[in-house]
């Protein structure tokens, strides 16, 4: 209570002033401030957080700050979590929060899940939009975007996909030169980034998701047709979720001739010649990974080769 009184002394304090003593900038930066010190007490949402930003938003409502904590308000206002059972040991990619035997003794496995009130979640990116619109070159704002998507949709990311096939189009369409306050963007930042949500997408483990892996990869090599790590994960996808052996052998080959030590390519390679029992080629990439890989992993390959050397 005594943290609450002080925290409304302050809001009142601010809202007493007059009007005329403070330029728009100077009351913008001071909304700006009063809202810094809740938040870091009090959350996103937290009590005073919204009457700060409605008299924010009078003062200066094209404010990018303003408009992304109106986004963090709605958003963290549109969450629920509740503690679901599924018999997967994955779910959404995500670990159980706790692991327990039914009466057979089969592990059942409980997850948080998060949902979202459909409104509310709808006024946030409402806001997101706006904010992106003041200031279109802000690249953390949509990567805000697409995470707060993903996080929406859950298991099948049709949304989020979308919106990165747009935003890939337009980095090789317009040249953007994109802003991420508080970092320098170096000359890969937006492959590395977009193989990022490719990583997301298989760690979901759906079907759906699986297809985003896909075709955000696709879409990447048809910019960047020479780029081993999108070349890799088609092979992947083909050798996981397809189910295409030869076809995945041919991507990893490919890529390769590209990046001769590429870890993941060098990696799936021996898990692919090991799960067609083919140990002729799986002695091959186990070389070539071997000298390659962390330590804890090239022991675990000499040991390998070791012991196919003994099956011959």
């Amino acid at each position: 209570m005594r943290l609450k009184k002080i925290l409304m002394a302050v809001l009142l304090s601010g809202f007493l002033l007059p009007v005329a003593a403070q330029t728009r900038e100077e009351l913008s930066e001071t909304y700006s401030g009063r809202y810094d010190l809740v938040v870091s007490k009090l959350g996103y949402a937290g009590v005073g957080v919204d009457t700060i930003l409605n008299q924010w938003e009078q003062v200066d409502s094209t404010n990018v700050k303003m408009l992304t904590a109106r986004f963090n308000y709605y958003f963290t206002k549109a969450q629920s979590s509740s503690v679901v059972v599924k018999p997967e040991k994955k779910y959404l990619g995500a670990d159980p929060v706790l692991t327990l035997k039914d009466s057979t003794g089969r592990d059942v496995y409980y997850y948080q899940e998060v949902s979202y009130d459909d409104a509310l979640f709808s006024d946030a990116m409402r806001y997101l939009d706006k904010a992106i619109e003041a200031d279109p070159l802000r690249i953390d704002l949509r990567f805000t975007k697409v995470t707060a998507l993903m996080s929406y949709e859950k298991d099948s990311p049709d949304m989020a996909l979308s919106y990165l096939l747009r935003l890939v189009d337009k980095d090789a369409s317009e040249d953007c030169v994109w802003v991420y306050p508080g970092y320098e963007i170096g000359d890969d930042f937006f492959k590395q980034s977009m193989q990022e949500y490719c990583a997301a997408f298989y760690t979901i483990g759906t079907p759906s998701s699986y297809e985003a892996f896909r075709t955000l990869s696709e879409r990447m090599l048809m910019i960047y047709p020479k780029d081993a790590v999108f070349i890799t994960n088609l092979g992947t996808y083909d050798f996981i979720v397809a189910k295409d052996y030869p076809k995945a052998l041919k991507y990893y080959k490919k890529a390769l001739k590209i990046a001769p030590d590429d870890y993941s390519a060098l990696k799936n390679c021996v898990l692919l010649a090991r799960r067609q029992k083919d140990n002729k080629l799986e002695k091959k990439y186990l070389e070539k990974f071997a000298a390659v890989a962390p330590e804890n992993e090239r022991q675990a390959a000499e040991a390998r080769l070791k012991y196919l050397d003994g099956q011959d």
